[in-house]
């Protein structure tokens, strides 16, 4: 394995479990849980909330393009990147400005869908949840340079594994929390949907954005890096926009290509599946409290051992090892649903196929998030890690905006079985991308992680 310093030493596993208890390990974790909270709230919970509202399938899945603001954060990366914004950069500094502006919006789209009932308006709902969209991935856009820069390439994959546990966390909270405080808001023999529930809940998870609200206030800024000044708006447009993806391509050369094909199918499997997920929880008869104390609960657990797993053997094996190893039991993990479709309410088999799916997500989210690390160039860190976390969910999030009328036209179970399928193709590009860095590698040493 060869990382982009060229250091190919393993590290011995005492100093891979100490790096765990750094405190820029501990800042990721709470940062991790901010990102997680909104995006299981649009993206997740809210599928559950619109089909008990009665809202059908199609329409879901046609909703679920509102995920598509986190494919475009390139857009306004380079902004974020390198705008100061009015008295907030002075105070708090260029990272940590951004991340206190994105999470305000989050929290004013999530007050803002708690007010509103989509089974009588779905404009106004949808519309709370494009904001909440845009100020999360602003907030990814932020936090994934603040992370880039608070450690070296070798800590990459542990502050990635503290980042996932946080993210993992805040999925128990924005899914079996959601949930739970729904139930319990529920008014005995006040109908099977009362949106009064959801009102509440909407509304804690609103409050629970104030752990990265605090977190950002009492973290240090990342070394801030000097930046020559533009001499004019064409200087500055070439490097703000421009120089990132430029840097990019010729640093990896045509295996750009390579790179960016891999990066935009390789969670494809997951991200389809995943909309209809909770749709599928609603029809098979699963209470919110077995989908809260079982997907929700035991199945984040189940990622976050997936995680540690992933985050550790990538730093002792390879984080291309693990990126194929991951890649095969996302896949694989899908055919478990369509198995799970055809025995109806069962709680028993729902666990086993939770604890597969997961576990193997964990291993794959972790491992991957270090390798788009390790393509990112400290100079332009947040940009282009926006370009590349964006080409992930580009294609995948499209696809899925048809996955309810997959479904309403062929199943769940067709569905599952064909989303295991899409993974297919990624395990060829992990292939290709092997040998082509084998061989670039035999001739002189490159920055691409080499081995699987």
């Amino acid at each position: 394995m060869i990382f982009r310093n060229g250091d190919a030493s393993p590290h011995s596993w005492s100093d891979t479990l100490k790096v765990y208890l750094e405190p820029a390990t501990a800042r990721m974790l709470l940062l991790g849980f901010s990102a997680g909270l909104p995006l299981m709230l649009v993206l997740g919970t809210l599928s559950f909330w619109l089909r008990e509202a009665g809202i059908d399938r199609s329409t879901i899945g046609y909703l679920s393009w509102v995920g598509l603001a986190y494919a475009f954060k390139w857009v306004w990366a380079p902004l974020v990147d390198r705008m100061p914004i009015p008295f907030l950069t002075r105070w708090l500094g260029r990272r940590r400005s951004w991340l206190l502006l994105s999470q305000s919006a989050i929290i004013a789209g999530l007050i803002g869908m708690a007010l509103n009932d989509p089974h009588i308006a779905l404009q106004p709902v949808v519309w709370c949840a494009l904001a909440v969209a845009f100020g999360s991935a602003t907030q990814d856009i932020a936090l994934d340079a603040f992370r880039i820069e608070s450690a070296d390439i070798d800590r990459q994959a542990a502050l990635a594994a503290g980042y996932q546990t946080g993210y993992r966390l805040a999925m128990i909270w924005a899914g079996a929390g959601v949930l739970w405080i729904a139930a319990r808001a529920e008014i005995v023999d006040g109908g099977s949907y009362q949106p009064g529930a959801w009102h509440v809940a909407y509304l804690a998870m609103a409050a629970s954005m104030l752990v990265g609200v605090l977190t950002v206030l009492v973290s240090k800024e990342p070394i801030r890096r000097e930046l020559p000044p533009a001499r004019n708006a064409a200087a500055w447009l070439d490097d703000v926009v421009v120089g990132p993806f430029r840097d990019f391509i010729l640093r990896y050369r045509w295996q750009a290509v390579l790179i960016l094909a891999l990066i935009a199918t390789y969670r494809i499997s997951d991200v389809v599946m995943g909309i209809m997920a909770n749709p599928f929880y609603v029809d098979m008869g699963y209470s919110k409290d077995e989908v809260a104390a079982i997907t929700k609960i035991f199945g984040v657990i189940m990622t976050l051992v997936g995680a540690f797993i992933g985050g550790a053997l990538s730093m002792r094996f390879g984080m291309m090892r693990i990126l194929a190893l991951g890649a095969i039991l996302s896949s694989a993990s899908n055919l478990l649903f369509a198995w799970l479709a055809g025995h109806g309410h069962d709680v028993t088999m729902l666990v086993l196929v939770i604890s597969g799916d997961n576990l193997a997500s964990g291993i794959a989210s972790a491992a991957f998030i270090a390798y788009l690390s390790s393509l990112t160039n400290v100079n332009y860190s947040a940009t282009q890690y926006a370009l590349l976390s964006s080409m992930m969910l580009l294609l995948p999030k499209f696809l899925a905006g048809y996955s309810g009328t997959y479904v309403d036209a062929y199943g769940y179970s067709n569905f599952f079985t064909a989303t295991a399928l899409l993974g297919v193709p990624v395990i060829i590009l992990l292939w290709f991308s092997a040998r082509a860095n084998k061989t670039a590698s035999e001739g002189t040493q490159t920055s691409v992680p080499t081995e699987i």
